[in-house]
């Protein structure tokens, strides 16, 4: 049924705009996950090697500034770990007299961090503004939409002669715990609502492209060792396509939406040295947020929501996402995991 909207709020992770930032940045991140310092210290590093400053927000921006030209409401900004913080931006929206606004959070799939969690930042902004908060409607998942496949394809075939002849299509998502992976979803569709989605956004994109080969693979683990998480780990998996004689690669970040510290530090410049090193090719493809197609996508989901539009997908892999007032989809759906110290 259609449901009339004031507003959109995009809802994002968040980052450092400056040297400053990045220690209490980091802290919010992590806190209560039982993160050593001294890994804090090795990310600080990252950080500090692009100028303390993630592009994260700024392409936040401009895909709003995007969205803008397309959609007769205002947008809002508001991030779980950094300025603009979702509770003041949700205080802002009150203040203006928004009633009822959707929440486009910017990760294509489920899971806990990718998706309850968005959530719980919903139902935590709510609370802190009291009786006047807007309703939040969260809008569905996306990694099978047409737009999303098809931005994601175009970014390949933008680098693929980069390259080299023989070079292998892979796709690479932020790891997480094996134990996260399967409490994605519910028990009743047999969790690894995670992985599950991202393996079919790859087939999907390399579907469009016409290859009939990819590896999906994992990258940005920051747990133990002693604690499993998604593999291979793209660097791990560079060696042994050199050990097989694969003259080069194609990455595309299928797992990101945008540009931040993970792709640009993971992809951009450990796994382009370890490629280099192999005497591999090396090219990366862009993310799908610059694309125009990405700011088209958001508002036909909005209109999904508000005109009653019918859903577009490529894929009958599960999917969810919606939410309202940052209620979780259903109850042990996608269900934090508790990380072990160390």
């Amino acid at each position: 049924m259609p449901l009339p909207i004031d507003a959109l709020l995009l809802l994002s992770f968040g980052g450092p705009e400056g040297p400053a930032d990045v220690r209490p940045f980091l802290e919010n991140v992590t806190r209560g996950r039982g993160i050593p310092p001294e890994r804090l210290d090795a990310v600080e590093e990252h950080y500090r090697h692009f100028g303390g400053v993630s592009p994260l927000n700024a392409r936040n921006r401009e895909l709003i500034a995007e969205i803008e030209k397309r959609i007769d409401v205002p947008v809002y900004f508001g991030n779980r770990n950094w300025h603009p913080m979702v509770e003041d931006t949700v205080a802002e929206m009150a203040r203006a007299g928004v009633r009822r606004a959707a929440v486009f959070a910017t990760s294509a799939y489920g899971g806990y961090s990718a998706c309850r969690q968005y959530d719980d930042d919903i139902a935590r902004a709510r609370a802190a503004v009291g009786a006047t908060a807007p309703e939040l409607v969260k809008l569905r998942h996306f990694f099978d939409h047409p737009l999303f496949v098809a931005a994601n394809a175009d970014a390949v075939r933008a680098v693929r002669g980069q390259a080299g002849a023989g070079a292998r299509l892979v796709f690479t998502a932020h790891s997480v715990p094996e134990s996260a992976d399967r409490a994605a979803g519910l028990p009743s569709d047999g969790g690894r609502r995670y992985s599950r989605q991202v393996t079919e956004a790859a087939r999907l994109v390399a579907a469009e492209l016409g290859e009939p080969e990819h590896d999906v693979v994992w990258q940005s683990r920051s747990g133990p060792p002693q604690v499993p998480w998604l593999e291979p780990d793209i660097l791990d998996h560079l060696d042994a396509l050199h050990a097989a004689g694969v003259p080069g690669v194609v990455i595309s970040p299928i797992g990101f939406v945008s540009d931040h510290v993970e792709v640009v530090w993971d992809l951009d410049t450990e796994a382009r040295d370890r490629a280099a090193e192999l005497g591999m090719g090396f090219a990366r493809a862009a993310t799908a947020g610059p694309d125009p197609r990405f700011a088209d996508m958001v508002v036909e989901l909005v209109e999904e929501l508000r005109h009653g539009v019918p859903a577009r997908r490529l894929s009958t892999v599960d999917s969810a996402g919606a939410t309202v007032d940052g209620a979780p989809c259903a109850d042990g759906c996608c269900v934090p995991v508790r990380r072990p110290a160390g």
